[in-house]
């Protein structure tokens, strides 16, 4: 497992791409925009 490797970390870096192992940094942020209103939506009571 190394730079050969397209599951790893180090692949990605080698090969320039992008997975689950190595997101890009705007799907980083989209995560915890979605996490943070769910968390605030549970937070929150319920009105009604």
């Amino acid at each position: 497992m190394g730079k050969g490797d397209r599951r790893t970390r180090r692949g990605k870096v080698a090969r320039g791409t992008f997975g689950k192992s190595r997101p890009k940094a705007e799907t980083l942020r989209k995560d915890k925009a979605t996490a943070a209103k769910a968390a605030a939506e549970a937070a929150a009571p319920a009105q009604g």
